[in-house]
């Protein structure tokens, strides 16, 4: 994040920002002390951890003692963490009392899920204040009935509430980029949800061990927390967006359907293969028809990346007049590698629309399946076929060591291949529909089949672990004992899946969701689906396309279909094997000057057309679509397309790499320096005054206005291209 701007009613005598005191809000294991320990590990801002367990020399002090420690800290001009549980108003107010308007009074509200905090504590060894094992659950617990969450009216200048890890890591991010002379606008962020009571169940969680599948995260994670990831636009930067959210099975259902089995597919007759789409999708309402009710309270879903999918509507409609059950039968846009991390959608089995050979390669699903889940799954493949005959599929269980397993909980893919009405493609069917539709129908017959076996291998697991847990148990009633052992044996089943989740739903951290090629640290790479790789084609087969305004054996240039302001353009390279910025190397320094010489040549033609605009020409840290290329973009950020945080902070935040200074590390390094993601969740600023705005509507009304100048860092190394008038 760039160091942020303030005025000067955020400054003291000196012209220094004010020390800030933050209070951290939230139960034991809610995560408190890692919050200061990694912000203080990055911020140039220097800050002081107030610790009641730890403030008498090392040891647990009093109250008092941390008043005291937090006055001189402050006097030292130095900013403090209050690290307390702060549950409640009245333990919060001497510290907000302790100082005057010369201080911002900030809370952090961690408003973690309970059995998360309970999960944590319990866990953990060599606690400061050695809260942990059995007696970390039972005050956990009661801690929390008294919760109170915080009120500006308390006096603070700034509230932010979160209520899961991406939140969380927000904030540490906002915090750790708050730099000595920065200020953070006042106002409450964060969910405004009433306080709500401790889970149900939370004492029958404590009277027994940690079940299993009981990690240091939520088991059960919200639907309605976690699609809210899947409900953004998608465009040039987005790929991921809900098209229908199922409805959930009732309060009173004995297993929420939102864990039960799931298989995720694609439309099996894909685009490559020339399938009409009206055929195909009547063979898949019909054979969703047929086997949604066998798989009990298992789920099918139909994915495609385009939220435009004509395959998605058409089975969404037909399967609305066939009234198919909507809780076992729904329609999802997004990555089918990152339904869980992008989604929020539990899918423990997948659907890879493959080749004869099954092999990695093609494009599209089968491509994108591979990479996201390592050679691995090749491994695992091979051992159970050499090939694959059109109609048939085969069911391949994901090693753990897999990365769809690990961070999707994928535990099975099951691959598939359908019939063939492409003749530049093997086994083509000359448009014979007779054939091609019996074809299509085994092979979701055989998909579906392989998941049943698939859904019959948990329940039976379940009924086995059943047996063995409730053996020699005092019987109940005869009345009541079939209605109880059912839901007994139900619990464990739900139990069972949420082990499946296990190694997948974690602590969220600042690579969460990425897929990897097998690298370690530093960015992962993509699993490209078919949607993003339309740049890839656009740069190999430039005659294919009509929107082309330059082209070269290095360089095409393009105008962005989704642009971000009155003027955006794209200058992508024309190179194998240079997907994103992550792939550049010193060998590519002429490739890249050639880029940034061609965007500036555009740039300044667009100025001779209209001397107004100001360009900017850079990178993203870490691209939506597939193929190295270059923006071209006009600072104004007038567009219809310019609709969320995330487009607005991809452009606007250290995640845009400037042409220049890529150009530069890579001459000096051999790489250029990229940045996570996380970033995009940063708060709204505006690129020149830096202003803080709430929302997107704001911040356009704002920019349209601002006539201040640009910041000092962009309007040096030729950083933005302007017209000399």
């Amino acid at each position: 994040m760039e160091a942020m701007e303030i005025d000067s009613a955020g400054k003291d005598e000196e012209g220094k920002a004010k020390p800030v005191m933050v209070i951290l809000i939230g139960a034991p294991g809610s995560g408190k002390s890692t919050f200061c320990d990694l912000v203080m590990r990055v911020s140039t801002r220097p800050w002081v951890r107030i610790c009641q367990d730890t403030i008498g020399n090392g040891k647990a002090g009093t109250k008092k003692q941390c008043l005291t420690g937090a006055a001189s800290a402050l006097k030292e001009g130095k900013s403090v963490f209050i690290d307390r549980c702060n549950l409640d108003r009245e333990q919060r107010a001497e510290f907000v009392k302790l100082v005057g308007p010369e201080v911002e009074k900030h809370a952090v509200a961690l408003d973690l899920p309970a059995k998360l905090c309970i999960s944590r504590s319990v866990k953990r060894t060599e606690h400061e204040g050695n809260l942990q094992g059995g007696k970390a659950a039972a005050v956990v617990n009661r801690m929390l009935q008294k919760k109170e969450l915080p009120k500006l009216n308390e006096g603070y200048d700034r509230i932010t509430v979160c209520q899961d890890e991406k939140d969380v890591q927000g904030a540490i991010n906002t915090y750790t980029s708050l730099g000595p002379s920065d200020k953070l606008p006042p106002g409450f962020f964060g969910q405004k949800t009433s306080d709500a009571k401790v889970q149900l169940g939370i004492m029958k969680f404590l009277k027994k061990k940690d079940p299993p599948g009981c990690s240091d995260a939520v088991m059960n994670v919200s639907r309605d927390n976690t699609l809210s990831h899947a409900t953004k636009e998608k465009d040039s930067n987005q790929v991921l967006e809900s098209c229908e959210e199922p409805k959930m099975a009732s309060v009173g259902s004995s297993i929420s359907l939102e864990n039960a089995p799931t298989l995720a597919f694609p439309s099996i007759s894909t685009a490559d293969f020339h399938f009409n789409l009206e055929k195909a999708s009547d063979i898949i309402v019909e054979k969703v028809e047929e086997y949604v009710n066998k798989l009990g309270n298992a789920r099918l879903v139909l994915v495609d990346l385009s939220q435009h999918s004509k395959i998605l509507s058409l089975v969404r409609d037909k399967a609305a007049e066939k009234n198919i059950d909507s809780k076992k039968f729904f329609t999802f846009v997004g990555n089918i590698t990152k339904l869980y991390s992008e989604g929020g959608l539990h899918c423990n089995v997948i659907a890879n629309a493959t080749n004869w050979r099954l092999k990695p390669g093609g494009g599209g699903v089968n491509a994108a399946i591979f990479s996201a889940a390592g050679p691995i799954l090749e491994t695992a493949t091979k051992a159970k076929a050499g090939s694959l005959s059109s109609g048939k599929a085969i069911v391949v269980p994901l090693p753990s060591s897999s990365p769809l397993f690990s961070g999707e909980g994928v535990t099975h893919v099951i691959h598939v291949l359908g019939p063939n009405m492409n003749p530049q493609r093997p086994n083509c069917l000359d448009n014979d529909y007779i054939k091609g539709c019996k074809i299509l129908r085994e092979a979701y017959s055989s998909l579906f089949d392989g998941f049943a076996s698939i859904v019959r291998t948990q329940e039976e697991s379940c009924k086995d672990k059943f047996d063995k847990e409730f053996k020699g148990e005092v019987q109940l009633e005869q009345g009541s004992r079939s209605g109880d052992q059912k839901a007994k044996r139900e619990a464990v089943c739900e139990t069972d899946m949420n082990k499946k989740f296990k190694s997948f739903v974690k602590e969220l951290g600042p690579n969460v969701g990425s897929s990897v090629d097998g690298k370690t640290g530093g960015q992962s790479r993509k699993a490209w689906g078919s949607w993003v790789q339309a740049l890839y084609d656009t740069a190999m087969h430039p005659e294919r396309h009509k929107n082309i305004i330059e082209m070269s054996d290095d360089v095409v240039v393009l105008n962005d279909l989704y642009p971000k302001a009155q003027k955006h353009l794209l200058v992508l390279a024309r190179v194998e094997g240079l997907d994103s910025l992550e792939d550049v190397k010193k060998e590519h320094l002429t490739l890249l000057k050639t880029m940034h010489s061609v965007g500036l040549k555009w740039a300044e033609k667009l100025l001779c057309e209209n001397n107004s605009l100001t360009f900017r020409l850079g990178y993203h840290s870490v691209p939506s679509m597939r193929q190295l290329h270059l923006h071209v973009i006009s600072q104004d950020f007038n567009s219809n397309h310019l609709k969320n945080k995330k487009h607005w902070n991809s452009f606007n935040s250290p995640f845009f790499r400037d042409s220049v200074d890529v150009i530069d590390e890579v001459s000096q390094n051999g790489k250029a320096i990229l940045k996570d993601e996380n970033i995009l969740s940063m708060e709204l600023r505006c690129h020149r005054c830096r202003s803080a705005h709430p929302n997107i509507p704001r911040l356009k009304a704002h920019i349209g206005s601002c006539r201040a100048p640009f910041p000092a860092s962009l309007l040096q190394n030729g950083r933005l291209v302007f017209s000399e008038r």
